[in-house]
């Protein structure tokens, strides 16, 4: 196939989706107020696209491309996510091999891999988004031990065992010193976030959050620490962040855009309603100092920002268009685009497309020239398979 069609993706309705975000995208109704987190579009068995083929017929993504590379989404994050990490594309094929010899079901809430790939991310912010991102530098994380009191009895043991160390103790103590430990920062901290007294950049945010969100049974939950441990990043619109295998992070709130290798792998050790396996996470998690890259994009052609990644799987990149703005690209691979805000149309001189809230998405076919016209200002990324071809 050629030329350019109307790509219809899969919601995933987590727990921890908004309400929204992606009901706009979709231009659908949501009065029972139902979580929409997630807007897949790619060929992941747990979520294949389908694309608009003519005369009301669509058919399924993976049958006009096999198997592509990447997943594109958008997401909607209204309360945080798991503390969490993937596996690198080794460990996930040996992982999900052995858990298919053990014959669990591919889509049991218990199995920790979903498919033989490694997972790198790159997202991107749509507005103010916060996450937490890798461990904080030695100096930052000595310093939390310092001044949190909860947490000094840690300091000797980031002395002499390091990240890892510190990390494993932490992760693998049993659940009343969890409780014991967290009990009395959570009763400090909790009266100080509902009087509105802490900002977002501060620890103690997250942390009582969390506390209302995640504890149950009278337990705490562990990832709180988790909260004080890693980089608390603030992402502004058009801001991104590259997140490779064995790096643990969360997100927080916000919205954004996200690519990533084809893969659902997810290793989760708190902070979550979903399947939680320590022993999974501490296999493969990296526990090293991390600054926090910020990617900004740089100029890759006519009104065009790309958003370079150290992976062969994927590229995205961006139009930020005023209206009545046309551009011209020539795609290299099967690319997926899609429309967070205005009014656009992809055409390639036989297939038109109009991108718009209902139909925010479109499948592009190598080998033709494809003309993105704003109708409106509008904002338009372009996910793609390595690095895109341009006029």
């Amino acid at each position: 196939m050629k030329g350019v069609y109307t790509l219809n993706g899969v919601v995933k309705h987590y727990d921890w989706g908004g309400i929204s975000f992606i009901p706009s995208l979709l231009h659908q109704d949501n009065p029972d107020k139902k979580p929409f987190a997630e807007y897949w579009l790619g060929t992941h068995p747990l979520g294949i696209s389908r694309v608009e083929t003519g005369k009301g017929e669509t058919v399924a993504l993976d049958q006009l491309t096999g198997h592509l590379p990447y997943l594109f989404k958008a997401q909607e994050v209204k309360e945080m996510l798991s503390i969490q990490t993937h596996p690198s594309k080794e460990a996930a094929a040996i992982e999900f091999a052995r858990e298919n010899a053990e014959g669990i079901p591919l889509e049991a809430p218990y199995r920790n891999y979903k498919d033989d790939n490694h997972k790198p991310e790159m997202l991107v912010a749509l507005g103010e988004f916060w996450l937490l991102h890798g461990f904080k530098p030695e100096a930052a994380l000595r310093s939390i031990l310092e001044t949190v009191p909860e947490l000094a009895a840690f300091r000797s043991l980031f002395q002499s065992a390091g990240y890892p160390g510190l990390y494993k103790h932490i992760m693998e103590m049993p659940q009343g010193q969890v409780n014991q430990i967290l009990e009395p920062l959570v009763s400090r901290v909790l009266p100080l976030y509902q009087s509105g007294q802490l900002q977002k950049d501060n620890p103690d945010f997250w942390a009582a959050k969390a506390a209302l969100t995640f504890s149950k049974n009278h337990n705490l939950d562990r990832g709180i620490f988790s909260i004080y441990l890693l980089n608390i990043v603030q992402l502004k619109r058009g801001e991104g962040l590259f997140q490779d295998a064995g790096l643990p992070h969360a997100y927080l709130e916000g919205f954004n855009v996200e690519l990533m290798a084809n893969s659902d792998n997810v290793l989760r050790g708190g902070l979550t309603s979903k399947h939680i396996d320590v022993k999974e996470l501490l296999k493969h998690v990296k526990c090293v100092a991390t600054l926090p890259q910020i990617i900004r994009g740089k100029e890759a052609g006519e009104q065009e920002k790309d958003y370079p990644v150290p992976t062969p799987e994927f590229r995205l990149s961006v139009f930020e268009l005023k209206g009545g703005d046309t551009v011209s690209f020539i795609p290299a691979s099967v690319e997926i685009l899609l429309l967070t805000d205005g009014v656009a149309e992809l055409d390639d001189e036989q297939h038109l497309v109009r991108l718009q809230a209902g139909t925010p998405s479109a499948v592009v076919f190598p080998g033709k020239t494809v003309y993105l016209a704003a109708a409106s200002d509008c904002t338009v990324f372009r996910a793609g398979e390595g690095i895109h071809n341009r006029e």
